[in-house]
C-alpha cells in the first residue's frame, strides 16, 4: 500500500532530543510530540503513515477502503510484536480522531492481542456539527464509484475548527504535509460510514482502555465518547473530558493543556505496567515473510524496503519492558 516510514529507532530519551534537534524544524509534525513523549516515559513507541498520508504514496488523503488501512496496521504491528526483544512485552494502541476508529478496529479484529487502548478523541461518529446534510450524502453516494477522488464534500475548515492555540494552528497550516484541501468524495464517505457502524458496535469493545476528550470539539462528537464509555463491555475503561479544550488535545491546545493530557494518558499507563507479570500476553500470529522483512530493514537501518512501513520512534527505557503502538491521524 506504499505506507511511509518516519527513520527513528532511537533506544533512550536523549536521542530522541538529539535527532530532533538535527530535523528540519518545518518538517516536524507536532504529533511526533507524542511519540518522544511517550519515548521519554519508558515507552516503545511505533507508528506507520496511512497510506496517502504524510510521506506515503498515494492520492493524498484518498481512502478506497477504511479496511485497507485496517489491515495495514493489522500486518504492521504484530509483526513489531513478533520480534524476539517484544514477544513477551505489553502491547497498547494509540490512536487519535481517525486513529482511535482504526484502534478500535484493530481491537474487534483480534479481541485478546492488545493490552489496552489510549483514545484521544476517537471517530467514533462524526459530529453533527460536521456532517454534511443527509440529502447531500445520498446525492453523493449516488456517484462515489464515478468520481471516488473529486474533492468535493462540503466541510468546515478541519485546521480552524481542531487546533485552538493560534500559533500551532499556524504551523499546522503551514506544514506541506497536512492536507488542508476538501475531502476527497469516497474518503469522506468512507469515514461516515465506519463512525456510523462504530457507533452501532460500541458493545463489542472489551479491552481495557482510555478515553479523552475536549468537552468543545466540534468535529468528533463528545457524546460518542460518553456512549462508548458507557456501552462498552470493558471491565477496566476510564474517561477523561477536558471543559473547554478543542479536537486537538495533543497538539492544538496550549502548552499547559497539552501537558495536563499527557500526564493523564502516562499515568494511566504506567498503572497498568507498573506489574509486567500481571500482563498477559497473547501469542503472536503467523506474519508474513515480507512483512517482517520490512520491520528488520526499518530498525536495523538496512536499506528501504519496496514496501515502507514507518518506524515513527522505537524509545525504550527502563530495560524496554513496555510497548505502545501509535495508529495516529
Amino acid at each position: 500500500m506504499g505506507a511511509s516510514r518516519l527513520d527513528f529507532c532511537d533506544r533512550h530519551g536523549e536521542e530522541v532530543k538529539h535527532v530532533m534537534s538535527e530535523r528540519d524544524g518545518k518538517e516536524i509534525i507536532r504529533r511526533e510530540e507524542c511519540g518522544i513523549r511517550l519515548a521519554s516515559a519508558g515507552y516503545a513507541v511505533f507508528g506507520m503513515d496511512y497510506e496517502g498520508h504524510g510521506r506515503s504514496k498515494g492520492a493524498r488523503c484518498y481512502i478506497k477502503k477504511f479496511s485497507n488501512i485496517v489491515n495495514d496496521c493489522y500486518d504492521y504491528y504484530p509483526s513489531i510484536s513478533a520480534q524476539e526483544e517484544y514477544k513477551e512485552k505489553g502491547r497498547f494502541l494509540y490512536g487519535e480522531s481517525m486513529g482511535g476508529a482504526v484502534a478500535l478496529l484493530l481491537h474487534k479484529k483480534d479481541p485478546s492481542f492488545w493490552n489496552g487502548a489510549l483514545l484521544v478523541a476517537p471517530m467514533c461518529k462524526i459530529s453533527e456539527k460536521a456532517k454534511p446534510h443527509p440529502v447531500v450524502i445520498n446525492l453523493l453516494t449516488g456517484v462515489e464509484e464515478i468520481i471516488p477522488k473529486w474533492k468535493i464534500v462540503p466541510t468546515k475548515d478541519v485546521i480552524d475548527a481542531a487546533f485552538k492555540d493560534p500559533v500551532k494552528r499556524e504551523e499546522i497550516r503551514n506544514n506541506k504535509l497536512i492536507y488542508q484541501d476538501k475531502p476527497r468524495l469516497k474518503t469522506a464517505l468512507e469515514m461516515l460510514r465506519t463512525s456510523m457502524n462504530l457507533e452501532d458496535s460500541l458493545h463489542e469493545i472489551t479491552l481495557p482502555f482510555i478515553v479523552l476528550h475536549g468537552e468543545a470539539d466540534i468535529l468528533t462528537d463528545p457524546e460518542i465518547s460518553k456512549a462508548l464509555f458507557e456501552k462498552a463491555s470493558s471491565r477496566d475503561k476510564t474517561i477523561k473530558l477536558y471543559p473547554g479544550m478543542w479536537h486537538g488535545l495533543t497538539s492544538g491546545e496550549t502548552d499547559a493543556n497539552v501537558d495536563l493530557v499527557f500526564a493523564d494518558i502516562i499515568n494511566w499507563l504506567d498503572v497498568r505496567t507498573a506489574d509486567s507479570a500481571s500482563l498477559t500476553v497473547t501469542p503472536v500470529r503467523d506474519v508474513t515473510a515480507n512483512v517482517q522483512k520490512v520491520v528488520e530493514g526499518a530498525c536495523n537501518d538496512q536499506g528501504k524496503p519496496k514496501r515502507q512501513y514507518a518506524s515513527l520512534l522505537c524509545g525504550l527505557n527502563g530495560g524496554g519492558r513496555r510497548l505502545v503502538h501509535r495508529s495516529s491521524m
